[in-house]
């Protein structure tokens, strides 16, 4: 088994290689998500202290009621920052897109909400003794680097932001036309992919002759009447529903 990439193969048939996140990654993004979580815990426990009591602080003497009201959302952010966050962010951080990762199942795509609350779980065992000592100890001997809650969810934590990473998604997104074949898929997935990086005459040229090809492989040609007419924004949203299984 490969422990340096996640070998991913795309609907295209083509493997894509997801780069595999190490113990420095995962360190980095954990630092940032850590003082995030902490900051907002405090700032919470001091806000609601001072409305509640005039100071910074919960006096010994104060209600259960206050207490309640001030101690309980401050753990509440600590302790369920990182699932509520990994939910809401498709398997993300702040922490992890500052350090550049991201968490994928074994398939390259988001993990699902069950693989993200478990992996969230095992953090009590991956936190052991101190300072993620068993988790960090697990990534660096065991294969793709991964700690208890990684083996338990089925996810991994690879680079983000590569090329690899951008095609994964992009064909992830489509819902592919299984009359097209394989290369007029990559053709356009790549362009779709690689648009803003293109000068606008550029890309609206191939669009116009990739839609040609698709039209002629699916029996559609007079489709392709209006193509000189049509926008920059509306030859991309042609060319995304062509490659997708919702060309009529």
């Amino acid at each position: 088994m490969n422990t340096d990439a996640l070998i991913v193969t795309s609907p295209t048939g083509v493997d894509v290689e997801l780069a595999i996140a190490g113990p420095g990654s995962r360190s980095h993004a954990f630092i940032i998500d850590w003082h995030i979580r902490i900051l907002l815990a405090i700032l919470w426990y001091c806000l609601a202290a001072y409305f509640q009591t005039g100071s910074l602080y919960v006096k010994p003497r104060s209600s259960a009621a206050i207490t309640a009201i001030v101690t309980l959302p401050a753990l509440a952010i600590y302790f369920l920052y990182h699932p509520l966050v990994e939910l809401a962010m498709r398997g993300r951080t702040p922490g992890k897109r500052m350090a550049g990762v991201r968490l994928v199942n074994r398939l390259g795509g988001t993990p699902s909400t069950l693989a993200l609350l478990i992996r969230n779980g095992f953090r009590i065992i991956d936190s052991l003794p101190v300072f993620y000592g068993v988790g960090l100890c697990i990534t660096l001997f065991s294969a793709q680097r991964v700690r208890l809650g990684d083996l338990a969810a089925g996810t991994l934590l690879v680079h983000d932001g590569d090329d690899e990473v951008k095609a994964l998604a992009q064909l992830g997104s489509l819902r592919l036309n299984s009359s097209l074949d394989a290369g007029t898929i990559a053709l356009g997935n790549d362009l779709l992919l690689r648009w803003s990086d293109l000068q606008p005459s550029r890309r609206q040229e191939l669009a116009r002759d990739l839609l040609r090809r698709i039209a002629k492989a699916t029996g559609s040609e007079r489709n392709t009447e209006d193509l000189q007419s049509l926008r920059d924004r509306d030859l991309k949203g042609r060319l995304r529903t062509a490659l997708s299984a919702e060309t009529r």
